[in-house]
């Protein structure tokens, strides 16, 4: 296990260098807009050098690594300062997602490209009179001949402006209600039918967006799972997206928190005692963060996900929300104010603005505390 990180961390150093020297910290949460052409061909470097999909088994182009060897990757990875990824939809999502539901001619056409940095992918999911109740989707889509034709519209779509394919969930049987008669459909989005609106958000870039889907169409073997059978799929795929890459969330949340303590510091906001307090809870909370997420982690060893993994998303978004307000807080009124025209934002005011969407995205903290009360802990529905 030290021989594997000791490989991680050499690579990294030694190719985190020359035409990639700069990549280093562009891109995350709210910067998504940083070097897309520089991350991306980083992501295919990696991809060339077997650093992306370890987890994935040989056949198909994967390492088979362990999860410790896996946690061990996004670790020094997140030490390293190196480049957000771009193609983590594809490789933390919709590829596992396929590995497990896919035909083999599934695999065979889309986990290559995945694997090389070759083709992005965004997730079809929230809608706007659905919100987090991803039971409640109007998407439509039939099948005409060999198509499927999709009908509806998508929101809150990361990344959907450079994505090459969208994971779908669409209503395939009509007159069906809730759970029921749902696909999960793969859809290029590069056709006549599939238009991208990007949403400008409180800091002034646009990683979500809008996606509209007026007859866009997609092969009819583009389907994971049975008609049908979308729900079952839909809640495996968000599943994986609580895998072994948060240990290396963890990482820049501590380079986060690390920030706020120094600014802290250098305004003398340290010295007031609310403050210190409000700050030596966020670090023992980051402690537990890390403690909570190697017990998920064991449990994702031993099977599938479970409903488990959302006492993790919860438990860390509003975390990273307190994180991002105590930042405004010691920054005083000098953290009111943008650096420059016309909306020029320093690290702590994008924490701040951009935090205030974690406990929304990927399932609201309230559809979490559902999921604990109801399948981890067998309370009644209220």
């Amino acid at each position: 296990m030290t021989d594997f990180r000791d490989e991680v961390r050499a690579w990294l150093q030694e190719h985190l260098s020359g035409e990639f020297a700069h990549a280093r910290g562009l891109g995350g949460p709210g910067r998504e807009h940083e070097g897309h052409e520089v991350r991306l061909a980083w992501e295919r470097l990696l991809g060339a050098a077997g650093w992306t999909c370890l987890g994935w088994p040989k056949e198909h182009g994967g390492r088979d690594a362990t999860l410790a060897e896996q946690v061990a990757f996004h670790e020094e990875y997140a030490r390293a300062d190196a480049p957000a990824r771009v193609g983590h939809i594809g490789e933390g999502l919709i590829g596992p997602t396929i590995l497990e539901f896919g035909t083999e001619e599934q695999k065979r056409r889309f986990l290559p490209p995945i694997r090389r940095g070759e083709e992005l992918w965004c997730q079809g999911y929230s809608e706007p009179e659905a919100g987090s109740d991803l039971a409640n989707v109007q998407t439509r889509a039939r099948l005409e001949g060999d198509e499927w034709v999709i009908t509806g519209q998508k929101v809150w779509t990361s990344l959907a402006h450079v994505a090459d394919w969208c994971f779908v969930l669409a209503r395939t049987e009509p007159g069906s209600r809730r759970h029921k008669g749902l696909s999960y459909l793969l859809v290029p989005m590069d056709q006549p039918g599939v238009e991208v609106r990007p949403i400008v958000q409180l800091t002034g870039t646009s990683e979500f967006n809008e996606v509209f889907f007026d007859g866009a169409r997609s092969a009819a073997g583009n389907i994971l799972g049975a008609p049908g059978e979308g729900w079952r799929v839909a809640m495996a795929t968000l599943g994986y997206e609580r895998g072994a890459s948060t240990l290396g969330q963890q990482i820049g949340f501590q380079r986060e928190f690390d920030r706020v303590v120094a600014v802290a510091k250098r305004t003398g906001a340290a010295e007031d005692p609310i403050i210190r307090d409000r700050l030596v809870r966020s670090w023992l909370e980051l402690r537990i963060m890390r403690l909570n997420a190697l017990r998920t982690m064991t449990s994702l060893s031993a099977g599938e996900p479970g409903p488990e993994v959302s006492i993790a998303k919860l438990y860390w978004s509003e975390w990273h929300r307190r994180l991002g307000e105590l930042a405004q807080a010691v920054q005083g009124r000098a953290g009111l104010v943008a650096d420059g025209p016309p909306y020029d934002l320093n690290d702590l005011q994008r924490l701040y603005l951009f935090s205030r969407a974690d406990t929304i995205y990927a399932g609201s903290s309230e559809i979490q505390r559902n999921i604990i009360a109801e399948r981890t802990l067998g309370l009644p529905r209220g």
